[in-house]
């Protein structure tokens, strides 16, 4: 099978599997290769033709990453090419990633010879054969099922109008859902390398880090560390060998942003690396990625297998000194393996457990040799800061946060998905401006950011900036980019202990303030709603108010002495919840009262005797005889016995039966 270069010019293919030095130059829009203006002109018409600009047969794209493939894409892929020979149409059909609009997958391009490429979302296969017949045969817009136009001087409605794409500002995400993730040709046809190619002919790794650090990139993944200043300490130090690892273990509830990138635009990860690598002067890289992630695992897989054959991994690369591999290790889902130490001892294979610091990865990492840790979205934002320049990066967001972020949208919101924004950007515009606000009119309680470790923040501070220093002054973290939004239906008591409990759970327990201090925090959170009315001992109905008076100094305790980052910060959603919601707290303890009606063990079910006819279906219902009455006789239930589990009001038919 001939590769993207053999296409081009057999001159510019010294074989299949070694580049000449004219690889990248001679497909791009840098120095392009000087044998003639013959092989210039086919560079040009292949790329375009690979990005859909001069396709000889309409191409029909299919958003295949996790999300879409859960809505039911691969049954919309089949019907379409059922259709497409029942209708005799040639077509090709290209699987692209998550576009990022996950709430409205499937999501089904089209793009006809010559015509502008056009997104159609929330078809099923029963809309398959209207869409095709619409664009394929008429040449009309299916106007039931139009997400956008990707054409920004389209007359039609186009993708940039949508509010969920007008606001942001794409970075990391500019190719997903829009190239094919399984083609190596297809990402450099959108400019994929160009980055790699121009440092490693052009830079050296002094040249390369001084580039990431005027830029102001910092570390995605939750400590904002910076990742130029980072690689310096790395090359300064002196070793036969070091590592880059990059950490694609995206262990947090609600958190998928590693996942989509991983599985739409893998080659751009690996670009990243390459260049991380080239500039620390690391010769082997690893992806921890979790084995929860078989689609993203299977196209990296395809991405490094592809990358060797075209001489851009492995020995040499563009006939360079430089060598690099990289290899996947698969992580079992230990949420503690996010910490880079704990990391570091599970690719050893050691148990994964944080270690003090000093010393620091990268004096002494994997293996005992100099070693750097950066997250996916880091170094997926590296390529960008070579091909646009660190003044362009850093014109982006604020003036100690640089760059984009993105964030995964879910929880109460309307449009759910991977969004893109600049840094600086409030919580009130992703919420309401991206996000779509609160369906069915609810309304807007809290936020929670930064993951597990993260705080809940209420619409009183939903006007904060999103960067770094703002989110820790109102008692939250960027994290990696979790963002889960919550109603007035929500109870903050339950969503602390839904927090502490993974929490606890997930602990190593290496440490006595994180593995003691955590379950302590989470026995008190559940005694506040338990019952004491049947409780004839005083004694604990006077440790359950102590507990809760000292709640607050607990977390302090254990933020400040825990071993590692994740156990500092586990406190979070209880100092965060007693900072703003300290009331609902108090009424869940002072007058028992859970007003979001969430919490059982304060709920009483009454029975009104207007209305109760004396059936007994509710009696045949209640498996603790909670309930009592004669025949045709108003029933009543014995609250003492009540376990709250709601049979009664799913068996009442004359709607007897309410909750106070």
């Amino acid at each position: 099978m001939k590769t993207f270069i053999e296409h081009c010019c057999d001159e510019c293919w010294h074989s299949p599997s070694t580049p000449c030095d004219q690889f990248i130059s001679c497909c791009n829009e840098g120095p392009l290769c000087h044998h003639n203006e013959e092989c210039k002109a086919k560079f040009i018409s292949l790329n375009k033709q690979l990005r859909y600009e001069e396709q000889i047969l309409p191409v029909i794209m299919i958003g295949m990453g996790t999300c879409g493939l859960a809505s039911g894409a691969l049954k919309v892929k089949e019907e379409i090419e059922k259709q497409l020979t029942a209708m005799n149409i040639e077509a090709k059909i290209e699987p692209t990633g998550c576009l990022g609009f996950c709430a409205v997958e499937p999501i089904v391009d089209i793009k006809l010879p010559g015509e502008e490429r056009i997104s159609y979302c929330e078809i099923t296969p029963k809309d398959v054969q209207k869409l095709l017949q619409k664009t394929f045969i008429e040449k009309k817009v299916f106007e039931e099922k139009l997400l956008g136009s990707h054409n920004n001087n389209s007359i039609i409605k186009k993708l940039n109008d949508v509010p969920f794409f007008s606001h942001q500002h794409k970075i990391v995400l500019e190719h997903c859902g829009i190239l094919n993730p399984d083609s190596i040709d297809s990402y450099i046809a959108f400019g994929g390398f160009k980055a790699l190619d121009k440092v490693i002919r052009v830079l050296d790794s002094s040249q390369v880090i001084k580039e990431v650090i005027e830029s102001g990139l910092r570390g995605r993944g939750g400590g904002g560390f910076p990742a130029g200043k980072k690689w310096e300490l790395a090359s300064k130090n002196k070793s036969d060998q070091k590592y880059l690892i990059c950490n694609a273990d995206e262990g947090d509830p609600g958190a998928f942003m590693d996942r989509s990138v991983l599985e739409s635009d893998p080659f751009r990860l690996i670009e990243g690396m390459t260049i991380a690598a080239y500039a620390i002067g690391a010769s082997h890289g690893y992806i921890y990625c979790r084995a929860e992630y078989p689609l993203a695992i299977q196209r990296l897989e395809n991405t490094i297998r592809q990358c060797k054959e075209y001489g851009l991994l492995g020995d040499n690369i563009l006939n360079n000194e430089f060598s690099f591999d990289i290899k996947i290790k698969k992580g079992a889902g230990a949420f503690v393996c996010g910490e880079e130490t704990a990391l570091i001892g599970s690719i050893e294979g050691r148990r994964g457990m944080p270690k003090p610091r000093p010393p620091y990865p990268t004096d002494s990492g994997l293996w005992g040799k100099p070693t750097v840790i950066n997250n996916v979205e880091t170094l997926a934002n590296v390529p960008s800061v070579i091909n646009k320049g660190a003044a362009y990066f850093s014109s982006l967001g604020t003036a100690r946060s640089k760059g984009t972020k993105v964030f995964a949208l879910s929880g109460n919101i309307k449009n759910t998905g991977l969004v893109e924004v600049p840094m600086g950007i409030t919580l009130k515009e992703i919420v309401f401006d991206i996000g779509g606000g609160i369906p069915d009119n609810k309304k807007f309680k809290a936020v929670q950011i930064g993951g597990p470790s993260g705080g809940c923040l209420p619409e009183s501070v939903i006007n904060t900036p999103v960067d770094y220093d703002s989110l820790k002054e109102v008692g939250a973290m960027m994290g990696s980019g979790g963002f889960v939004v919550m109603d007035e239906d929500t109870c903050m008591v339950d969503v602390a202990k839904y927090f502490l409990t993974f929490i606890k759970n997930e602990s190593c327990g290496k440490c006595v303030p994180c593995r003691e201090g955590t379950k302590r925090m989470l026995e008190i959170i559940e005694r506040i709603p338990s019952s004491y009315r049947n409780t004839k001992n005083k004694l604990d109905q006077l440790q359950r108010f102590k507990g809760i008076v000292h709640l607050n100094r607990l977390a302090e305790v254990i933020k400040d002495t825990s071993l590692c980052g994740l156990g500092q910060s586990a406190p979070n959603p209880v100092l965060s919840g007693l900072r703003y919601f300290k009331e609902e707290y108090e009424e869940h303890l002072y007058e028992r009262k859970c007003s979001s009606g969430v919490c059982k063990e304060l709920l009483t079910y009454k029975i009104d005797n207007s209305i109760c006819t004396g059936c007994g279906v509710c009696i045949k219902k209640c498996s603790s005889d909670a309930i009592i009455g004669e025949k045709k006789q108003a029933h009543y239930i014995v609250d003492d016995k009540c376990t709250r589990c709601g049979m009664c009001i799913e068996s009442c038919k004359f709607d007897a039966i309410y909750v106070n």
